[in-house]
């Protein structure tokens, strides 16, 4: 758990194989090397982008950095040099197990898984890779079990002891950041004085933040290293920006991360889809691998800083799991952070008065409403020439004269029979 971290919203629901490993009581550690005696199974390949590629889209931090010259130790069960994609990009290790090297086998795939999330290079016809492919991966065996295994499933796991131990290792061998996708459910004295061992050797610790959470009926149980202060204990949302179901609450996730039917690498060959804060907290660790090496200078802690506060809103707070977000590679990587104090910038000058300027800008508003008002009489003066050019000629054809409307010319009907007309001549009146 990193505390003083900025607080955010936004994540995502999962699917698939919940694989988070267990470390429950440790066998005796023998010196001979590990034999994978389960048959193998190595899973098809997978030749589409996985969703969570294309959500972290890391094309786009290489031009600034792919992880060169850093070591990222992945805490584990081991993971497959012999991997296609992971070959070139293995050391030998350690096999906290036995107490001998041989950190680079692994028999269920688990380690091997976190180690391509982080590391896996490119290769044609295969749409999955790692997300900083040109880091260096140190693998430090420390089981051979996952979670869903049962009490009779066989194979080692570990002791606090041994896990401290493998954190040691981890931080004696170059290590600049330690993947822990392993979970305890109970402090352990020398776990945490292995941490503390780390982050004074300026180490970034990535954990998951684990897989049980109580649905409602109980506190999460509480998952160290996770919950340690100085390590970012790292939740998993699924392809829609939610928390999946299993991934734990509490005040130890930091962080989200895709951990939900993300594919990764199988032993020997192939690939599989894979559930759980343990293949979330590798997007993590391979942000952390990304800014080391794009700024060597930085501290584990500014480097720690820089991915909590450049995190994308998730679709919850802190309070449901989701921590400040979720990881942005490309945002830690580009965008700086800075402790200094807010630079308060010079006022404004005052413009000079220029008298010359403000009489022509005057002279200017002068000449435009005489513009205005000369347009507009010289509109007025065209309309009255078009109504005297119409009216004139009418006036000389009638002598300005008013005029009648002429009746209509008489039809038969109005036109009468004429009168005999009688005279009466007096008598008085010669006759001729």
């Amino acid at each position: 758990m990193f505390r003083d971290r900025p607080v955010t919203t936004f994540a995502l629901v999962g699917t698939l194989m919940a694989t988070a490993l267990t470390i429950p009581v440790a066998s005796p550690a023998a010196a001979a090397p590990a034999i994978c005696d389960n048959p193998s199974d190595p899973g098809e390949v997978n030749t589409e982008t996985p969703w969570h590629q294309r959500w972290l889209a890391p094309q786009r931090v290489w031009p600034f950095s792919t992880g060169a010259g850093v070591r990222v130790a992945v805490v584990d069960s081991g993971t497959d040099s012999s991997h296609p994609q992971m070959a070139g990009r293995v050391t030998s290790g350690f096999d906290a197990l036995r107490g001998a090297s041989g950190g680079d086998v692994d028999c269920v795939s688990h380690g091997t898984a976190v180690a391509s999330i982080i590391a896996a290079g490119r290769q044609d016809g295969v749409g999955f890779h790692g997300l900083a492919p040109d880091v260096a991966i140190v693998p430090v065996r420390i089981s051979e079990r996952n979670a869903n295994d049962g009490p009779g499933a066989g194979g080692d796991t570990v002791t606090g002891a041994v896990f401290a131990q493998a954190i040691r290792y981890a931080v004696d061998d170059g290590a600049d950041v330690i993947n822990l996708s392993v979970t305890l459910y109970q402090p352990d004295r020398d776990v945490e004085q292995a941490v503390r061992y780390a982050l004074d050797k300026d180490v970034v610790l990535v954990a998951a933040a684990g897989n049980k959470h109580q649905d409602g009926a109980r506190p999460d149980p509480v998952p160290y290293p996770a919950a340690y202060d100085g390590v970012i204990g790292v939740g998993a949302i699924d392809q829609y920006g939610a928390r999946i179901r299993q991934s734990q609450i509490g005040p130890y996730v930091d962080i989200s991360a895709p951990g939900g039917a993300v594919v990764a690498a199988t032993r020997l060959f192939g690939h599989g889809a894979y559930d759980g804060t343990s293949f979330a907290a590798p997007m993590v660790s391979a942000t952390a691998a990304l800014v080391r090496a794009a700024e060597p200078n930085l501290s584990a802690r500014e480097v720690t800083r820089r991915i909590l506060a450049t995190a994308d809103p998730a679709r919850g707070d802190a309070t449901r799991g989701y921590g400040s977000g979720v990881v942005n590679p490309y945002r830690a990587v580009t965008e700086r952070l800075t402790t200094g104090a807010p630079v308060a910038q010079p006022p404004l000058p005052d413009v000079p008065y220029d008298a010359a300027a403000q009489a022509r800008a005057e002279r200017w508003a002068l000449f435009g409403r005489l513009a205005l008002w000369i347009g507009l009489g010289l509109a007025a003066m065209a309309v009255g020439v078009a109504v005297l050019a119409t009216l004139l000629p009418r006036g000389r054809r009638t002598r300005w004269r008013p005029t009648r409307p002429s009746a209509p010319p008489p039809t038969d009907s109005d036109i009468d029979e004429p009168e005999e007309i009688f005279f009466r001549v007096p008598s008085s009146m010669p006759r001729g």
